[in-house]
C-alpha cells in the first residue's frame, strides 16, 4: 500500500491505494491527512475488502504512521498476528508504478472541485483500468459482461 497526492479544490489531498502482488487494485481512499488515523481507516477498509483472503504481508514505504496503524489492528484482532509488515523502498515498486498510470489519466483534468467528485471520478478510472487489464474476476467475458459489471458497481439499474 502507498499514498499519492491529488489536487482537490486547489489543495493537495492524499489518495491511499492498495494493490496485491499481481498489481490488482484492492481498495483506495481519498483523505485530507496522511496521519495514523488515516492509515488506520484505510487499512481497515482494505482488510474488510479482502476479508476472505487475509494478507500474509503488508508492504509500505517508511511513513511512520503505518506501523502504528498496523499495531493497532493487531491489538484489535482485525489483522492476524502472523501478518508481516515490510518497509522496503524496492518492494513497493508495483504500486509506485501504478500511481504513474493513474496520474497520467488524472493530470489532464488539472484537479477536482470537491472530494465527492474526485472520489467518483477516481472510482470510475480505477474500474476502467481494472477492466482493461483483465483484473476483474466478476466480469463475464465480452463487452456485455463488462457493461453489466460497471452497472453493478455504480448501482445503475439496467
Amino acid at each position: 500500500m502507498d499514498e499519492t497526492y491529488v489536487r482537490v479544490g486547489g489543495e493537495w489531498k492524499y489518495l491511499f491505494r492498495a494493490v496485491d502482488k499481481q498489481g490488482r487494485l484492492i481498495d483506495f481512499m481519498l483523505l485530507d491527512r496522511r496521519n495514523t488515523r488515516a492509515a488506520y481507516r484505510f487499512l481497515g477498509k482494505a482488510l474488510h475488502t479482502m476479508a476472505h483472503w487475509p494478507p500474509h504481508s503488508i508492504t509500505t514505504d517508511k511513513l511512520g504512521s503505518y506501523p502504528k496503524a498496523i499495531r493497532r489492528l493487531h491489538r484489535e484482532g482485525k489483522l492476524s498476528k502472523h501478518t508481516r509488515h515490510r518497509t522496503s523502498k524496492y518492494l513497493n515498486n508495483i504500486i509506485e508504478a501504478d500511481h504513474g498510470g493513474l496520474k497520467r489519466v488524472i493530470r489532464p483534468m488539472r484537479g477536482f472541485q470537491t472530494m465527492r467528485t474526485a472520489y467518483a471520478t477516481i472510482k470510475g478510472f480505477e474500474i476502467m483500468r481494472m477492466i482493461r487489464r483483465r483484473h476483474c474476476f466478476l466480469c463475464k467475458p465480452k463487452v456485455e459482461g463488462e457493461i453489466q459489471f460497471v452497472n453493478k458497481l455504480f448501482d445503475i439499474a439496467a
